[in-house]
């Protein structure tokens, strides 16, 4: 079994910074993408950030330039740095990790961690 423990969430005033963390432990042979997912009240989980293998990263439009993602293959890891928060950053984020499984791949999931960013 793959687990994914997430920690960094909290309460910060806007245009402060938080850094998340994920670490991926168990039965891991490889890990494909990397990424962090979240879902505020009401809304569809979105995809916030992802990294390749390879380190190269992806972000969605309302966080580039204030969000880095990175990630340690050798540590089975991946970090979300924070900057600039905004009040609509607030949301519960998710890692996500993709082993293979066979010829797919599965998506594994941590248990999410709340950031709420206060006005």
């Amino acid at each position: 079994q793959v687990q994914l423990v997430e920690s960094g969430g909290g309460l910060v005033q806007a245009g402060g910074s938080l850094r998340l963390s994920c670490a991926a432990s168990g039965s891991i042979f490889k890990i494909n993408d990397m990424g962090w997912y979240r879902q505020a009240p009401g809304k569809q989980r979105e995809l916030v950030a992802a990294i390749s293998s390879g380190g190269i990263p992806n972000y969605t439009d309302s966080v580039k330039g204030r969000f880095t993602i990175s990630r340690d293959n050798a540590k089975n890891t991946v970090d979300l740095q924070m900057n600039s928060l905004k009040p609509e950053d607030t949301a519960v984020y998710y890692c996500y990790a993709d082993t293979p499984t066979g010829i797919h791949y599965l998506r594994r999931w941590g248990q999410g961690t709340q950031v709420t960013v206060s006005s």
